[in-house]
């Protein structure tokens, strides 16, 4: 547990300094004073203040922010304010709020180049056999009701055996345990699996009549082994698979908003921090790179959800810069300010809501 919230909070610190670090770098370049870069919302715990910027620490651990003088723009704007954010251009302005959304996507691509050269888990098929590290075969669901979750076996479980009597079969492919169980259907077998660092067995009946798609077992496989790349190699794929994990987490973002508007319901999970720290610690048992991989996926996840059209994030302010190159002039600083403030209302109550399932689902 211990180590797992090591982890949480070094990959959380890790999102948030990058985001904002975008926002910094690119605000500071435009000549725009930058008032406070902090880590957590405030209250603010401690502040120092290095030039005209102050760096804080504050009470609230989940999210971040740099205060960039007038991004909230007054009214009555001065004119001779030439260092704030409403006298820039709206390209200048629009490059600072992209940047924290184009500074986690960077990141996220840089640590899968990484993964790519040291080593990533990757899905293979039963001919494989050449240039592999750590082959294994990995339970990827578990079906309702099946032998397979009432005798406890769980999704990420690694099946390193099966035993029937005298009979033993170590696990090197699928097809061995496609086999295995075929010859024993309907009599009881002994499943050695590996969870983290604990080896478990579990007793079960094979079904001889099951629902389709599921097997007798109740269970999906896959075969994985660690691949590593030459550097050049990497960085190819490292960039390839961020955009390919880029275009696949829209398309399921899209999903779950058409199910919300269509059904009026969600019935695809949805992790909040509790989530999120739950996967962490599973990741954690497995190794550094599973760990590498889950930022990575984490840090697309917090880019797209960022560039959403939604007030407060900054997506949002995107929104209203659109509107305001399309009419010709800012909109009023009183509408803006109460969007973005119901807005902020509504992603704290939206976090609150998923965290209570959260906790609801794991403990």
């Amino acid at each position: 547990m211990f180590l797992t919230i090591i982890v949480f909070i070094l990959i959380l610190g890790l999102f948030i300094f990058v985001h904002e670090l975008g926002h910094f770098v690119f605000a500071k370049q435009a000549g725009i004073k930058v008032e406070e870069f902090g880590f957590g919302f405030p209250p603010r715990i401690f502040g120092i203040k290095r030039g005209e910027t102050i760096y804080s620490l504050n009470l609230l651990p989940l999210g971040g922010f740099v205060r960039i003088f007038g991004e909230d723009r007054p009214e009555k704007s001065k004119a001779d304010d030439k260092r704030a954010f409403y006298n820039h251009s709206i390209k200048t302005r629009a490059k600072i709020l992209i940047a924290g959304v184009a500074m986690n996507f960077l990141l996220a691509a840089f640590l899968l180049c990484f993964g790519y050269w040291i080593g990533l888990p990757a899905m293979i098929t039963d001919n494989e056999t050449a240039n592999l590290n750590d082959v294994k075969v990995q339970i990827t669901q578990v079906a309702y009701n099946s032998p397979a979750e009432q005798a406890g076996i769980k999704m990420g479980d690694t099946i390193k055996e099966l035993k029937v009597e005298n009979q033993r079969l170590e696990i090197g492919k699928i097809e061995d345990i496609q086999n295995f169980v075929e010859d024993y259907n309907g009599q009881e077998i002994i499943v050695v699996i590996q969870r983290g660092g604990e080896v478990l067995e579990k007793t079960l009946t094979p079904r001889i009549e099951h629902p389709e798609n599921e097997g007798p077992l109740g269970i999906a496989l896959a075969r994985t082994a660690i691949i590593s790349y030459p550097w050049y190699s990497a960085i190819f794929r490292g960039i390839s698979s961020a955009i390919s994990l880029t275009w696949f987490i829209i398309i399921a973002l899209f999903g779950i908003f058409w199910e919300l508007f269509t059904r009026g319901q969600l019935t695809t999970e949805i992790a909040g921090p509790v989530g999120i720290f739950n996967l962490t610690g599973q990741a954690t048992k497995l190794g550094f790179i599973y760990v590498l991989q889950l930022a990575a996926l984490l840090n697309i996840n917090l880019a797209i959800i960022n560039s959403l059209p939604f007030p407060a994030l900054d997506g949002g302010r995107l929104l209203f810069l659109a509107i305001e190159k399309i009419k010709g002039s800012p909109v009023s600083h009183k509408v803006e300010r109460i969007a973005h403030t119901a807005g902020f209302v509504i992603l704290i109550l939206l976090m609150v809501a998923v965290t209570w399932r959260d906790i609801v689902r794991v403990f």
